[in-house]
């Protein structure tokens, strides 16, 4: 998109529907300001195409890429809208709020309203149930889902799980309509969890970029343990968190490690998707190489991406038994998540 401004020396419109804009300085019936403005473009365009044949051959790839992708969706758009339709109605994995972001009363609670996007039912249940229904709604995973890398957009219509997700923000069609401020994926803090998480960024930032851009997309973080004696409970984020509870509490605290959302009772998780609820935002920046890096982590890559996690490999500690974890078994672990990724 472009803005062009024009100083017009005496302007005058050719009649009261001021459809042709023209000028007193020139001849009568002369050039009008719309084929001037067209005849610069076209010339100064075509002069900047001919000098420059990386942008041009950019720009016929993107056009052409387009043309293609509007070919593709032009015979699924119709059923999917009916899919969604349906699904609008009988969406069984959405549990929807009351008060949505493109509400058109003025209720300052539209800014709190968030749709949180979980790993299975174990834990939508768990969030459901602490949840406030007028601002917070929960969306239910079956699983990982499709790595959507390198796909066009055909495939949000034809997969029924990014298709329900797309009809529950209600963005076919642009942001406008977007129906929460905030969406929250809320993963267990495991393997599988944060496998999801890039699934599903690489989704937004693949399909609907403006989502990330203009800072709706969140990551939830939940406790990791609780350490309790009888007195007092503390919830802690990390395994630093862990520590300063287990010196503060004194002798013999009970210590439990979460390793899945849906072991938090609901009326715990009230506290944790509360008003001091974390969230972390999904940030990129101007300069950021967002392709490169979906290239590199959720491309056909293996070998590299197999080289790297070897060669930046950590040992890791059982952070409840202070257990380390055998290095052979390590390895073999983490090339088995990159076997299962691909």
């Amino acid at each position: 998109m472009a803005a062009v401004s024009v100083k017009v020396i005496e302007p005058v419109f050719e009649s009261q529907t001021k459809t042709k804009l023209g000028s007193l300085e020139v001849e009568p019936g002369g050039q009008s300001m719309r084929s001037f403005v067209g005849d610069f473009l076209a010339t100064k365009l075509d002069n900047f195409l001919h000098k420059h044949p990386e942008t041009t051959q950019a720009l016929q790839a993107k056009i052409l890429e387009s043309e293609r992708e509007r070919k593709e969706l032009s015979g699924i758009r119709k059923l999917a809208r009916e899919r969604a339709k349906k699904a609008s109605l009988h969406n069984r994995k959405l549990r929807d709020c009351r008060i949505h972001l493109s509400d058109s009363r003025n209720d300052p609670r539209k800014q709190e309203t968030t749709l949180f996007i979980t790993e299975g039912d174990s834990a939508s249940g768990s969030i459901t149930k602490s949840r406030s229904v007028e601002t917070q709604a929960v969306f239910s995973l079956k699983g990982k889902p499709l790595n959507s890398h390198g796909l066009t957009k055909k495939v949000v219509y034809e997969n029924e799980e990014f298709n329900l997700i797309q009809a529950a923000l209600d963005i076919e069609d642009g942001m406008d309509g977007l129906r929460y401020n905030r969406i929250v994926i809320a993963t267990d803090a495991d393997v599988d969890g944060m496998h999801i998480r890039l699934l599903l960024m690489t989704f937004f930032l693949q399909f609907f970029p403006d989502l990330v851009k203009n800072d709706h997309l969140y990551i939830l973080q939940t406790p990791l343990f609780r350490v309790r004696n009888r007195k007092e409970t503390v919830y802690c984020y990390s395994d630093e968190e862990r520590q300063k509870a287990l010196a503060r509490l004194g002798r013999d605290p009970e210590i439990t490690r979460f390793k899945g959302l849906g072991e938090i009772s609901p009326d715990e998780f009230k506290h944790f998707i509360g008003p001091d609820m974390r969230l972390e935002p999904v940030m990129i920046t101007k300069d950021a190489a967002v392709q490169q890096l979906l290239d590199f982590y959720m491309g056909k890559n293996t070998p590299e991406r197999q080289e790297f996690i070897i060669g930046n490999l950590r040992v890791e500690k059982d952070v409840v038994n202070d257990k380390p974890e055998d290095p052979v078994k390590a390895i073999a672990r983490k090339l088995d998540e990159v076997e299962e990724e691909v």
